[in-house]
């Protein structure tokens, strides 16, 4: 099943020529955009005719096509990585930007696990036979194109790629110019392996050409776009929000706690808080916030902030644990702001609670309702804290690194959405489709 698209070579030169949107009119830029999401909805449909069969393999295919044209990949990622860095890219957005071999490896992996999915698309949700004889079910079916703006973030072009494909969707991606590099390579390799498994190369399209202003005039096309997903820092997903007429699924940055309740077990507390906060630091399941039950406070903060200060995280503290730093830790007074902020680097905020009520309401003023964690013996405790937490996820006794499609068995993901309308938490599969009902009768009119 084959569709006519743009040649490989010719979209390639397109993308090669991401700094030349200024000079394109308002007008040029809606008319180019409008087209590429043209072309993403001829190539939804298209899809539509695809097997579960034909999909995977397409999927598989993908999967081999990265590993094989790695080192393309990662000769533009090189020259984003260098450019980046030397413009002052913080330590923790140049690891989200950088791929190495086992990092591509494992976006193939994750395209694998997705492949061996239960495909989403005909799922029937719910249905019955009503008293009068109608057959009525409510089945799953495509959002049809989406959109996603994103940063820095070269695995998210695969991982959206790859959702979507299975889940019978067309994609249209704003990577940002500091992966520009790396997601053209990314890009013409998905699409020459979807037009070699006889598939429209225009189910990956990206506006990257069209630079800032193509982004802007992707959250506008709607009627040719039918979602527009936003990920990355806190302006980027405000300006989204605020600016799109296209339909939004919000993805929240990761403001993320982790309470640490009285009679805690010590190692295994601080072995949770080194995992969320130095695995991987600019990532958005990565805790920000610490927050320890004042009977706690004496035997756990001593361990645990010896633990951060060994790794160079610096320690935002209130007076109370500031007294437990060791010596030669960085320690700077904890401000509001601190306790507000996404650090996305080795910076932690900490703070003495009297007890869980207090921790509650910390977590209530200054999360952004993306993952909380509680380590406690207590079942009662635990409960207790699930239930006075709003956020997408919530862990009891686990890494708030968790907080992903993978490791939640998804697959990849598309984001972690923060918001509580259509999709919540890490968005996979099921995520990216809507209902159609289908009513069957036999002449049926209604009295």
């Amino acid at each position: 099943m084959s569709t006519q698209h743009t040649s490989q070579a010719e979209y390639t030169a397109a993308a090669a020529t991401a700094d030349s949107p200024p000079q394109a009119s308002e007008s040029e830029v809606r008319e180019g955009v409008h087209a590429i999401a043209r072309q993403a909805k001829v190539a939804a449909r298209a899809l539509a005719a695809a097997t579960g069969e034909q999909k995977n393999a397409a999927l598989l295919a993908i999967a081999d096509a990265l590993v094989a044209h790695a080192p393309q990949i990662l000769t533009a990622n090189a020259q984003d990585v260098e450019r980046e860095s030397a413009a002052g890219m913080s330590a923790g957005l140049v690891d989200r930007l950088r791929l190495d071999e086992a990092r591509i490896a494992g976006i193939a992996d994750a395209l694998r696990e997705v492949a061996a999915l239960a495909d989403p698309v005909g799922e029937v949700v719910r249905g019955q036979s009503l008293p009068n004889g109608l057959r009525v079910r409510q089945t799953r079916v495509p959002l049809g194109v989406v959109g996603v703006i994103y940063e820095a973030r070269p695995n998210v072009t695969v991982d959206v790629a790859g959702l979507a494909l299975k889940s019978g969707n067309a994609v249209v991606l704003r990577g940002g110019s500091a992966a520009a590099r790396s997601n053209e390579a990314i890009i013409a390799v998905l699409r020459e392996a979807l037009a070699a498994q006889g598939l429209p190369a225009d189910l990956v399209t990206s506006v990257d050409a069209y630079g800032r202003p193509g982004g802007v005039e992707l959250m506008r096309a709607r009627g040719l776009v039918d979602v527009v997903v936003p990920r990355g820092g806190a302006s980027l997903i405000q300006t989204v929000v605020e600016q799109s007429t296209v339909p939004v699924i919000e993805t929240g940055v990761g403001n993320c706690h982790l309470y640490v309740d009285a009679g805690a077990d010590v190692a295994q507390a601080v072995a949770i808080l080194m995992n969320g906060k130095t695995q991987r630091v600019g990532v958005c399941n990565a805790l920000e916030t610490l927050l320890v039950h004042r009977d706690a406070a004496a035997e756990f903060l001593p361990a645990a902030l010896a633990a951060l200060a060994g790794a160079d995280v610096t320690l935002h503290t209130d007076d109370v644990a500031a007294s437990y730093a060791p010596e030669g830790a960085r320690v700077v007074p904890a401000t509001a702001e601190d306790w507000a902020t996404e650090y996305l680097s080795l910076d932690i905020a900490v703070r003495v609670v009297g007890d869980m009520e207090a921790a509650l309401e910390h977590i209530r003023t200054y999360s952004s309702g993306h993952t909380e964690v509680i380590c406690t013996p207590s079942i009662a405790a635990a409960r207790r804290f699930t239930q006075g937490v709003d956020s997408a996820a919530v862990m009891v006794n686990a890494s708030s690194r968790f907080t992903d499609g993978g490791q939640l068995g998804l697959g990849a993901e598309l984001g972690i959405s923060t918001q509580k309308l259509h999709a919540r938490g890490p968005m996979g599969l099921a995520e990216l489709t809507t209902t159609t009902w289908v009513v069957e009768g036999d002449g049926h009119i209604r009295p």
